[in-house]
């Protein structure tokens, strides 16, 4: 296997399968984990929407977070009406339409070593995103580079665990900012995943210390409106799962004073 791991564009020139192409369900007795998990972050109103799959088996999910404290969602292995091929994200039930169109880029791509095993992502930030969502009584339009998109794929360890945190808005004087910060995966101290986006230009930061309660992660303070929370315990998989949407303020990693930010904490500790 090469040497890992391996930040930006020469991911591709490593000479292992990734996607799109395809990867076998199993390696070296490692079953292949992938997800797609499509973020929507803005003050009026926050959404996720995904996919994943363990060894060939599904689970979907989406929410709706609201200031309030208001929150609607669905998580099952079934179809649940939802669709997250490329560059859209559709999803109806339980009085929710989401119908939203994105203008995807080629985001920051990692690959990194993994007990033996080698996992792979690529975080888009800022993606322009047009359409509507309707939820919990109400109706919002949207148009802007609002949406945070996150592909992943590999072959991980059986015992994973990270914090994470995503989120976009604007640094003081205007600028737009986002950011992607992680430990327990892909956090080597170089090539990691770690990245600022400052007016659309990504920069890779060091590691940034996360609070165990999740209110905090480097210079950000974190105030949660509400939680997605998931616990399960099927057989050979195990899943203690945190995401909280929210309002961040303070300082991004080198300094740059956030004036509004929005997007999530999460914590995730899984047997897979």
């Amino acid at each position: 296997m090469p040497s890992l791991p391996v930040r930006g564009p020469a991911v591709r020139d490593l000479g292992l399968p990734l996607p799109p192409a395809g990867m076998r369900l199993l390696r070296r007795g490692r079953p292949l984990k992938r997800w797609r998990y499509v973020g929507v972050y803005g003050p009026e109103l926050m959404l996720c929407a995904g996919e994943a799959r363990v060894g060939g088996l599904p689970q979907r999910w989406w929410a709706v977070a609201l200031p309030d404290g208001r929150l609607v969602e669905r998580t099952s292995s079934r179809r649940i009406g939802l669709d997250l091929s490329t560059g859209r994200v559709l999803a109806a039930g339980r009085g929710l339409s989401i119908d939203l169109e994105l203008d995807e880029a080629d985001g920051v791509e990692v690959v990194s070593e993994d007990g033996g095993g080698y996992i792979w992502t690529r975080k888009q930030a800022g993606v322009p995103v047009r359409g509507r969502v309707a939820a919990l009584g109400g109706v919002w339009d949207f148009d802007g580079p609002l949406a945070f998109v996150d592909d992943s794929a590999g072959y991980h360890a059986r015992h994973t665990r990270w914090r994470w945190s995503a989120g976009l808005g604007r640094a003081a004087g205007g600028l737009p900012v986002a950011w992607n910060l992680v430990e327990g995966i892909h956090d080597a101290p170089k090539a990691s995943e770690r990245t600022v986006w400052v007016d659309g230009e990504p920069l890779e930061v060091g590691a940034q210390p996360f609070a165990e309660d999740l209110s905090s992660v480097g210079g950000l303070r974190f105030t949660p409106w509400c939680e997605r929370e998931d616990h399960t315990n099927r057989w050979l998989f195990r899943s203690d799962y945190r995401q909280p949407f929210g309002a961040f303020a303070g300082e991004l990693p080198g300094g740059l004073a956030l004036e509004l930010g929005h997007g999530v904490m999460e914590w995730h500790d899984v047997y897979w």
